[in-house]
């Protein structure tokens, strides 16, 4: 059983969990950066990104979350998760985690007033279109030679994008009852071990 871990310090974390439980997932709750040792793999979940990063900062995860993504952990961020990971924002703040070769914009479609959902057609993943959600939600401005698109707007926006073992959403899974996206990371992390 692959042993998951929801970064648990601000944002939706908990219906991760819930997520990943009902797939015999076992999934810690992280909130200090020793907890990190043990894991197999991580989500930083959405919310609100200069909170987090913020946090991250204050209670010393950058380096040691930097460590363990370079000897090949697995990391997910979704939403605010995406912009925590990302190499470059178009924004001057939060300062992103430089993890994933990506430069995203955040609250890239307006305001809270301009969420919407999109069926979305999810490489990697089998079955009918994806039904997504996306809240504030970032886009993928551009990204490096490493990085695949696994899902996209209309319009071409990269809204789903892998390098490795790293996974960024724009949208919430976690808000569905749809699993395949959090099976596919489970994937990578059973396939990284």
């Amino acid at each position: 059983m692959p042993n998951i871990g929801v970064l648990a310090i601000q944002g939706d974390f908990l219906e991760h969990k819930q997520v990943l439980e009902q797939l015999d997932v076992k999934v810690p709750e992280i909130r200090l950066p020793g907890e990190l040792d043990g894991i197999d793999g991580l989500i930083i979940p959405g919310g609100e990104s200069t909170t987090i990063v913020q946090l991250i900062d204050i209670y010393g995860f950058r380096p040691v979350l930097a460590d363990k993504v370079k000897s090949g952990m697995p990391v997910w961020g979704t939403c605010a998760g995406m912009i925590a990971i990302a190499n470059n924002l178009t924004d001057k703040r939060p300062e992103p985690l430089h993890l994933m070769d990506i430069e995203v914009s955040r609250n890239a479609f307006g305001r809270q007033a301009d969420s919407f959902e999109e069926d979305l057609d999810v490489e990697d993943i089998e079955g009918p279109p994806f039904h997504a959600v996306f809240i504030r939600a970032p886009v993928v401005n551009s990204m490096g030679e490493g990085v695949k698109t696994l899902a996209k707007l209309r319009d071409g926006r990269p809204v789903a994008v892998r390098q490795g073992a790293m996974l960024a959403t724009s949208f919430h899974p976690e808000l569905t009852t749809d699993y395949r996206i959090h099976d596919l990371f489970k994937r990578i992390v059973e396939n990284s071990a």
